[in-house]
């Protein structure tokens, strides 16, 4: 396995704040997976100080496994922030998986809610999931429901919705999948003395797709990240498409300005893709001028030139 210069660096990053800028075939994985192994054997920092954020469970059940096949030291904790945090409240409250609200259950919550406003069958099948996704915008930004404008249906009714569904799911004890963020949050700005103990336990904090995460995400991960700042995240603010869903790029924008000194590394050498697609993807990406500049060299050899051609619509493209 050859390692670049770039992902060397990264890797044997030390102390303090670290943004990795990770295109795709860059070998963020590698970087992820070498540096946890490099804190433990060359830092001598223990495995359960180590603490690895993904976004999803395959993503960092693929973490997981890649870092046991480097190394054979137990006790990394790798999850999704979901994880991450209901294990905390777990511990915290007492939480079980039985304490948490189903999608299903969710669905046949504002489902019923729908019907009580007297919305038609055909605007409720179509209403349903933007009233779920505004739901967790407005939790997970932590807007002020009174000056919060549905796109989905009129601001009173969906305040009303809103706090009907606050209220039941809340009456049956249950948590849906956006109170773990904002029940965390609230936990640690109110207990110090947790909140310091969890500072302890995870000293060393590597996140993936940093360019994903939302406010919430990011102000706990700022609380948990204190005092030592030892926080090392890897992301490409290229490939941001989630901002429908809460995701704020600008967040990694301003990541060097929220820390200072923060040590910056571009993964510069993309090994998945030949020269005509790296070249045409930087092209394409050069127009958003809002991010951070990047110079990538490709490894593969080979490859055409993209055929790009237009269609007049869809029936003359599916000639």
């Amino acid at each position: 396995m050859q390692i670049s210069n770039a992902q060397s660096r990264a890797i044997a990053h030390g102390t303090g704040p670290a943004m990795v800028l990770a295109g795709p075939g860059s070998g963020k994985t590698l970087v992820i997976t070498q540096r946890t192994k490099y804190l433990i054997e060359e830092h001598h920092v223990k495995p359960r100080e180590i603490l690895v954020i993904t976004f999803t469970k395959a993503a960092a059940e693929e973490m997981r496994q890649r870092f046991a096949a480097i190394s054979g030291s137990p006790g990394v904790t790798f999850g999704t922030f979901h994880a991450v945090f209901f294990g905390i409240l777990k511990l915290a409250y007492g939480f079980t998986s039985a304490s948490i609200l189903s999608e299903e259950k969710k669905y046949q919550i504002l489902q019923q809610l729908l019907r009580e406003m007297r919305a038609e069958p055909g605007e409720e099948k179509d209403m349903l999931p933007e009233l779920v996704s505004e739901i967790s915008l407005v939790k997970n930004e932590q807007i002020d429901l009174a000056h919060y404008y549905s796109k989905s249906c009129p601001e009173e009714t969906f305040r009303r919705i809103y706090s009907r569904y606050e209220q039941i799911h809340k009456e049956m004890g249950l948590l849906d999948f956006d109170d773990m963020m904002v029940y965390t949050y609230e936990l640690l700005k109110k207990r110090p003395d947790i909140l310091e103990g969890w500072q302890k336990r995870f000293r060393y904090i590597l996140v993936d797709e940093f360019q994903d995460i939302n406010l919430l995400q990011y102000k706990i991960l700022r609380m948990l990240a204190k005092p030592e700042d030892n926080l090392f995240i890897v992301g490409d603010d290229d490939q941001s498409i989630y901002r429908f869903r809460g995701a704020k790029p600008e967040i990694m924008l301003n990541f060097p300005k929220d820390y200072p000194g923060t040590d910056v590394i571009l993964l510069d050498q993309n090994f998945r893709s030949v020269a005509p697609v790296i070249k045409s993807a930087i092209q394409v990406i050069e127009e958003n001028t809002n991010r951070f500049k990047k110079e990538i060299h490709h490894v593969r050899q080979g490859g055409t030139d993209i055929d790009v051609r237009e269609f007049d619509n869809q029936e003359h493209e599916s000639l």
